[in-house]
């Protein structure tokens, strides 16, 4: 693996990194410690005499602009190396786009006052954009480390019904990824003592609607995760080993964060256990992200002589020596 791929897979870890230390932002009611100031903290470049959650808002900004360094250091190795034409490029500048927009709608949250106590539901479908934008951004930081360690170009060619199931599979990880963002957010605002407390609250007409919208998370991941395992095997069939081993990895990874969310339930959602819950659920968007690569992955100039003729032609083959 050359170097350059090497980093592009560093810069994937950092970002996972730096996303589960935005979730710990918000799952401690940080959000506010810059105050809405943005990109001053409290209108200083480095705050003095922070509070806790000044230090932790900071850290967090501090640590997203070494991401944003980051990635435009993969954008310009990427470009000063492919040769024009190579998927890496297209990759590494959509993801240079989204890491922008990412800062975008981070910025927007602190500017709104979207953040700590806030109970609103603008918060909420902020918190969606935000979170789409985040797993898109992480799926061309992915499919960019894919193509740099010798991954093919993606086709539709001859592969328009997988590529539709792939389609499906994403956006319904999509939608119980910003279900989950909700349901977080519920659970930060709203914390609870006891689970039976937890059900009674999801289910009270009374209730605040973060609460009341808790309960679509697992109904929907529960849904998807049976979607998820059924159709990535079923994807995978007949495409290579490779995408064999990556639907394998959808699987387990998928059950391993059903498992992980039902800790999380039963735990009454402690900061630890969302942050592990989120960064499994950053695992199987990639793995399945990387299994669309393999199998939509353009066969090579020379695989149809090495897999010799058709059967047809084998056939008219036998026929013209016979005659």
């Amino acid at each position: 693996m050359s170097r350059l791929a090497r980093f592009a897979w560093a810069v994937l870890a950092y970002n996972l990194a730096v996303i589960a230390w935005g979730a710990y932002v918000r799952a401690t009611g940080s959000g506010a410690g810059c105050g809405a100031h943005w990109p001053l903290c409290n209108g200083e470049v480095l705050p003095r005499g922070a509070r806790v959650a000044t230090l932790i808002e900071f850290s967090h900004r501090f640590t997203s602009g070494l991401a944003l360094l980051s990635v435009v250091a993969l954008l310009v190795w990427a470009w000063r190396v492919c040769r024009p034409g190579h998927p890496a490029r297209t990759g590494t500048a959509l993801a240079m786009l989204f890491m922008l927009t990412e800062a975008g709608v981070g910025a927007g949250l602190v500017l709104f006052q979207l953040v700590a106590d806030n109970a609103s539901f603008a918060r909420a479908m902020f918190l969606s954009v935000h979170l789409i934008n985040t797993f898109t951004l992480l799926a061309f930081l992915a499919l960019s480390a894919w193509w740099l360690s010798g991954g093919k170009p993606v086709t539709l060619e001859g592969r328009r019904g997988r590529a539709t199931a792939l389609a499906a599979l994403c956006a319904a990880v999509l939608v119980v990824a910003t279900s989950g963002a909700v349901a977080a957010l519920g659970d930060t605002l709203f914390p609870v003592s006891s689970l039976t407390g937890a059900i009674w609250a999801d289910l009270s007409v009374t209730s605040h609607v973060l609460i009341r919208l808790r309960i679509l998370h697992p109904v929907l991941a529960a849904l998807t995760a049976v979607a998820v395992v059924l159709g990535a095997r079923r994807i995978a069939d007949g495409c290579g080993t490779t995408a064999i081993r990556m639907a394998r990895a959808v699987t387990s990874l998928t059950f391993v964060q059903v498992a992980l969310g039902m800790v999380n339930v039963f735990l009454l959602a402690p900061v630890w256990m969302q942050l592990l819950h989120l960064l499994a659920a950053d695992l199987v968007w990639i793995a399945l992200i990387l299994l669309g690569a393999s199998v939509l992955a353009k066969p090579s100039s020379g695989s149809a002589r090495e897999a010799g003729p058709s059967p047809a032609a084998r056939q008219q083959t036998l026929v013209t020596r016979a005659s």
